[in-house]
């Protein structure tokens, strides 16, 4: 079967991009997606992205991870798909859609989009770590420095540490600074660094809000990751946040067609 697709980065997180509006694509298996995501045998990604339809919504987008698994939300995808949708007509400027984890709303302009993301309803302190599901569960761990830490071992270790095996969960390195943080993340399913993640770079800003200031309202946080900058704009009311956005750049790379076999 031969298919059309579209590249996508959001701050090196990088996407296939399919839209699938007919369907055609819904016997896509684990080998198959695996491979097309692959950097030596396929196309290449961290994950590959189906814009199928979905009544009520504008579009349904359904997310695979590198591995070829079906996988919790992306935040960087979800931007990237915004963006994509826009680039398609499919939407101008505004666009509400559903993923796994709920509806998202999203703003796109001039490459950048801002994406709403699902309320956080608690942080965990445990030992030296915080736990958190910003529609995927992540991992975060103050550092003095990112760029001292071994990302793909420590985090690798971590992500299949007993808790954690079973399910997976992103691991999150997080470096203060005065009005911004740094983040380096190990991901599930892609079973390595990325330049970025969206989902992490919401779970690493909310821990910051939380630990650093106790009174409610609106803050914004800056963010550093390998792939470029995002900000995080959330509402903190108590021990829970909402009206939470991802910020930043969703970039076409290129399109092309591959055969899957």
């Amino acid at each position: 079967m031969r298919i059309f697709f579209y590249k996508y980065q959001g701050t090196g997180n990088d996407f296939i991009m399919i839209d699938d509006r007919d369907g055609s694509l819904n016997s896509l298996n684990k080998n198959q997606i695996e491979k097309l995501c692959s950097r030596k045998f396929g196309i290449g990604a961290d994950g590959l992205i189906l814009l199928q339809n979905e009544k009520g919504f504008d579009f349904k987008m359904k997310y695979f991870n590198a591995d070829g698994n079906e996988s919790s939300m992306c935040g960087n995808g979800g931007r990237c798909i915004a963006q994509f949708a826009n680039d398609l007509g499919i939407v101008t400027g505004k666009t509400t859609f559903i993923a796994i984890d709920g509806p998202h709303d999203a703003e796109i302009s001039r490459g950048i989009v801002k994406l709403k993301m699902t309320n956080v309803a608690d942080i965990k302190a445990i030992d030296d770590f915080f736990i958190l599901n910003t529609g995927s569960p992540h991992y975060v761990k103050i550092v003095d420095s990112t760029a001292d830490v071994d990302v793909f071992f420590e985090g690798k270790k971590i992500r299949n540490s007993e808790p954690f095996k079973r399910e997976g969960i992103n691991v999150n390195f997080v470096q203060n600074t005065d009005n911004s943080i740094k983040v380096r993340t190990y991901e599930r399913g892609v079973e390595n660094e990325t330049y970025s993640c969206g989902t992490g770079v919401v779970a690493s800003a909310l821990v910051k809000i939380h630990q650093n200031d106790t009174s409610d309202g609106e803050y914004e946080i800056n963010v550093e990751t390998i792939g470029g900058n995002l900000s995080v704009k959330a509402v903190r009311q108590g021990d829970s946040f909402n009206n939470i956005w991802l910020i930043g750049p969703a970039v076409f790379v290129y399109k092309g067609e591959t055969l899957i076999i």
